[in-house]
């Protein structure tokens, strides 16, 4: 509102001027020097920035590539006013005098006249202070038409964390991150606005990296070690201390423009840039420590015993078999062993390390950074994660500003040493009386061949080395006013190297085994992308409206490159990394696969008056994944938005609305992510010759039929802000529905293949709304308390499956209810007389049964999630903390621990159980495993829904502690002090280990704590 009356009175100023200028009264009393340059947010340009000469009607507007020109004497002051940014005034005569001036930068030319580059200061408390990245183009947060969450270095900085995924987790409305273990380079699961396709490894998002697409999917591979969890996550490959901002794109109008890529939401991440100024150095040091965030309450022995004792009677038993070896005499009764403390209760400690470097003059800005980051684990062993990274950004623009040129590189290796097996279950089921670790003498116990030692495992050993570099070059050139011709150049390579081996240590000595029962496993594997992105962009204003224009072309190629290798049978474990040392050797996995991508698009954006503003998007994208018939497509978005706070009515009437927009989109976007080379005929060798001649075995038919899958959004937005935006509530509802899916069709298995890749004519629905709430709670002096809120409410629904119940997905997904939903057997409870689970049967034939009695449906979507986070500041103080929270239901213990009474500790929630007939109990009775009614009962209970419950949870996720030291007091030298804490408390009810890896198998995410320092010169 107030950028339009600005605007317009500049308008008004700017006809003054001409007449001024031709006033011979004016021209003889003060010769004149003509100011040009730049003006930017220290991030972009900005245009609309209004230039006036103080106390006089002459004035100017900055244009879209934030230039302005302006004539003045030097007795003049120069005012600098835009909205959401503090005025800035500067006298000419010392632009006259100084090379510098503090936050802009000066240079005189030979005729005279004076390039004066300004960067605009944020005012806070402003809307549209914020100008988000919005992939090709960048807007404010004020006149956005899509939707766009950002978190911002600051946010990011305050979280000791290596993985760029963690520090989104809890601060954005609709993404909803979970770390799948607390393994330092474990993975993640990111879904934006939920999960789209059947396909579980369909619904991922693109990730773009200043302007270069960065793969999502990892070069790893679970079977080397499963410790992770999962595969390593790729993202490893991105530092977070490099991070400028994060923003995701959510909706049609946001991620049409990237076409088939952007059908599962896009993910910019732009890195750190140099800033023109004074040279200024940076050092950061800070270390810390890691628990184990939550624990499991167990039984001890006393109880395990009984358990174990009363297990043997209901079965029958007056003798305990020969390999019972906790209760029949082998092992001590009197023994005790917290085995979570024992396997999982160590300490992980983190050292990290930064360097940077930044300054720059007038027309080149540089950014030199480095980080280093060295953690271990909790486990009782010395592996360490190490991950160190280096960025380098080059801005210079040509003296006459017609020219540009960015260049970013980032090189990030980090490497892996963990144990090759996960101790995580072993620290919860091994009987509490179970032997010590060592002998003695040192050495591993085994127990006369009794205990399987969880710590032979540590014998063998899993290494991992990635390298990654991302780079990228932007080329402008602006041969006209208004008109930018642009080139983004980018190329990312990545390598992985991994190995696991399992030496015959890990075996139990008494078995007589030597090396030629070792084995090794290499998985080498390298990927690399460049992209082309030739772009046109155009803008012009007409009386109030202001149109911009942007056409680009994209041309990407990828290539992935894999080797997998299996060695055994060594002469001696010395030469167990070298393969070629083994007597059996072979290639388990050999491929080279290439990815090429191209696309045309194009974005028209109207702005009246900056009230009612339209934004259209489209694009057309080729995909080397499907067949020569179907590898184009046709995506687009159209958004609107209307800022009606601007209208005279409401801005004359509500004093306290500052602020309201209403917005919507309506779009689609595609997904192409089913493989490289799905649709031909492929072959892999089968390991058999004949006549000396290697055989060939098909694995996949020919289908070039299939196309790509469609995701068409809808969204509409309300945002409101009151009270000068003291508070600000902005609340979207969305719909996103996508079809055609992508999937591989199961087959009858007289076919000799499993599956025919496919579109399956079926409809996913993704629908809810998000409700992010920022007030600023108080202001006044030095004390400052700002909060926000974001919650979801997401829902999603399989709306359309033809012939499911003929399909081999009958028994996975129901039409109606959401596609992570688990068919189960319905529990009744236990029966008082026998001690037996019941389960219903629902087909009424006296049998439990698959897939008949699998009927209750059992929802593990989130019902709803968010985070709420404080910032309190006052003088040099900052308190800032983040509170997640998750409301849903997991799979709890019961679907994971063996059944109660067999050689297995088990939670003290078992000890509420059924005894004898009669007894109204949650738990039946105990079994030792010769009960067949009682074993099979248990193993249904693992398939019913009995074995769900509520994993629901409130997690202190961050909280950041920082002080600055007044200057005065170092001599001019900045120094910060910092405290900062990770996933410190958890509040839940959750019947399991955690809440959010909902698993026995992972270690859960861990409590850190760190503290350090950094110094600014």
């Amino acid at each position: 509102m107030k950028n339009n009356y600005r605007r317009s009175y500049a308008y008004a100023l700017s006809f003054a001027l001409f007449l001024t200028y031709n006033s011979p009264i004016f021209s003889q009393n003060q010769p004149q020097k003509t100011i040009s340059g730049i003006i930017t947010s220290g991030a972009a340009p900005l245009s609309g920035v209004n230039v006036l000469v103080k106390n006089s009607a002459r004035g100017s507007i900055s244009d879209l590539e934030g230039q302005y020109s302006i004539r003045a004497s030097a007795n003049d002051t120069l005012v600098f006013t835009y909205v959401g940014y503090k005025t800035q005034e500067v006298s000419v005569g010392s632009l006259s005098r100084s090379r510098s001036v503090s936050r802009s930068r000066s240079r005189s030319g030979s005729d005279g006249d004076i390039v004066y580059n300004v960067v605009m200061e944020v005012d806070a408390q402003a809307l549209d202070a914020v100008v988000i990245n919005a992939g090709y183009y960048k807007v404010s947060d004020r006149e956005k038409t899509g939707s766009i969450a950002r978190v911002t270095a600051e946010e990011i900085e305050r979280q000791p964390v290596s993985n760029p995924l963690a520090a989104m987790q809890g601060r954005m409305a609709g993404v909803n991150i979970v770390q799948t273990t607390g393994v330092p380079g474990g993975g993640f699961s990111v879904r934006i606005r939920g999960r789209n396709s059947i396909r579980a490894d369909g619904s991922e998002p693109l990730y773009i990296v200043d302007g270069v697409p960065y793969p999502s999917q990892s070069l790893g591979d679970y079977n080397l070690s499963p410790v992770m969890g999962d595969a390593q996550s790729a993202l490893n490959g991105i530092d977070p201390n490099n991070i400028e901002s994060i923003e995701i794109l959510k909706d049609a109008d946001a991620t049409a423009i990237y076409g088939s890529r952007g059908a599962n939401g896009v993910v910019l991440i732009t890195t750190k840039k140099g800033k023109g100024g004074k040279t200024t150095f940076k050092l950061g040091s800070s270390t810390g420590v890691g628990t184990v965030t939550r624990r499991m309450d167990l039984l001890n022995t006393e109880q395990y015993l009984a358990m174990r004792w009363e297990a043997f009677v209901n079965d029958g038993l007056t003798e305990y078999p020969v390999n019972a070896y906790d209760v029949n005499g082998t092992w001590n009764p009197d023994r005790y062993t917290d085995w979570q403390e024992e396997l999982l209760g160590g300490t992980a400690y983190y050292h990290a390390a930064s360097a940077s470097i930044n300054g720059g003059g007038a027309f080149t800005q540089f950014l030199i950074n480095g980080n280093y980051r060295e953690e271990s684990t909790v486990f009782p062993d010395d592996s360490k994660y190490k991950k160190g990274a280096v960025l380098v950004n080059l801005n210079h623009t040509a003296p006459n500003d017609k020219f540009d040129i960015q260049f970013s590189g980032n090189y990030v290796f980090d490497s892996n040493d963990l144990p090759p097996f996960n101790l995580v279950r072993e620290a919860l089921v091994l009987p509490p009386n179970a032997p010590a670790l060592y002998t003695d003498e040192g050495e591993l116990n085994w127990e006369n061949g009794t205990f399987k030692n969880p710590l032979a495992a540590w014998n063998g050993e899993y290494l991992s080395a990635t390298n990654t570099l991302t780079a990228n070059t932007v080329l402008t050139y602006r041969p006209i006013n208004n008109l930018i011709l642009k080139a983004n150049l980018g190329y990312v390579a990545n390598t992985l190297e991994e190995s696991r081996i399992a030496p015959h240590t890990i075996y139990d000595p008494a078995f007589g085994l030597d090396s030629s029962y070792s084995s090794l496993i290499l998985n080498n594997g390298s990927r690399t992308s460049w992209i082309v992105e030739p772009q046109i962009g155009y803008n012009v204003e007409l009386g109030k409206g202001k149109i911009d224009i942007l056409l680009g072309s994209t041309f990407q190629k990828e290539k992935t490159s894999r080797l997998q290798q299996s060695a055994s049978d060594f002469p001696s474990n010395s030469l167990i990394y070298n393969p070629a040392a083994a007597a059996n050797l072979s290639i388990t996995a050999n491929s080279d696969e290439v990815y090429k991508y191209q696309a045309v698009f194009g974005r028209l954006n109207l702005n009246w008056d900056h009230k009612y503003i339209a934004n259209i998007t489209a694009r057309r994208d080729g995909s080397s994944r499907f067949g020569p018939a179907n590898q184009y497509a046709n995506f687009g978005a159209v958004g609107a938005a209307w800022i009606f706070s601007e209208e005279a009515l409401l801005k004359n009437n509500l004093s306290f609305l500052s602020f309201g927009k209403l917005r919507g989109s309506y779009g689609t976007a595609g997904n192409d992510q089913i493989g490289n080379y799905r649709f031909l005929d492929t072959y892999i060798p089968s390991g058999l010759t004949y006549q000396g001649i290697q055989g060939l075995q098909p694995v996949q038919l020919y289908n070039p039929d299939y196309g790509w899958e469609v995701n068409k959004k809808l969204e509409a937005t309300l945002e409101l802000g009151f009270f000068k935006d003291r508070i600000s509530v902005t609340t979207s509802y969305y719909r996103n529905r996508s079809s055609n899916q992508l999937v591989g069709i199961p087959l009858p298995g007289t076919t000799g293949f499993p599956s025919l890749n496919a579109n399956l004519d079926a409809t996913v629905e993704n629908s809810g709304w998000e409700i992010e709430l920022s007030t600023t709670n108080f202001q006044k002096g030095d004390f400052r308390w700002e909060t926000s809120l974001n919650i979801s409410y997401p829902k999603n629904k399989l709306i359309s499956f033809p012939d499911l119940e003929a399909s081999t997905y009958a028994n996975t997904y129901v039409v109606g209810e959401p596609l992570d939903i688990l068919l189960l057997y319905n529990a009744t409870g236990v029966d008082p007389e026998t001690g037996i689970y019941t389960f219903q049967d629902i087909d009424g034939d006296g049998i439990i049964s698959k897939p008949n009695d699998l009927k209750s449906v059992v929802n593990l979507s989130p019902q709803y999630f968010g985070g709420l986070q404080n910032s309190i500041s006052y003088a040099n103080f900052n308190l800032d903390f983040l509170f997640q929270f998750v409301k849903q239901q997991g799979r709890i213990y019961q679907s994971t621990f063996s059944m109660p009474g067999q050689m297995e500790n088990q939670p003290t929630e078992v000890l509420d159980h059924w005894e004898e007939p009669g007894d109204q109990s949650g738990q039946q009775l105990y079994s030792a495993g010769f009960n067949n009614e009682a074993y099979t009962a248990y193993n249904n209970f693992y398939s019913s829904t009995g074995s769900v419950g509520d994993a629901s949870y409130i997690r202190l996720k961050n909280i950041a502690l920082s002080y600055a030291i007044p200057q005065k007091w170092t001599m001019g030298v900045g120094c910060k002090l910092f405290v900062q804490g990770q996933n410190l408390l958890t509040f839940t009810k959750y019947k399991g280990l955690d809440p959010e890896t909902l698993s026995t198998n992972n270690l859960p995410p861990l409590k850190v704590i760190n503290a350090g320092v950094e110094l600014t010169f």
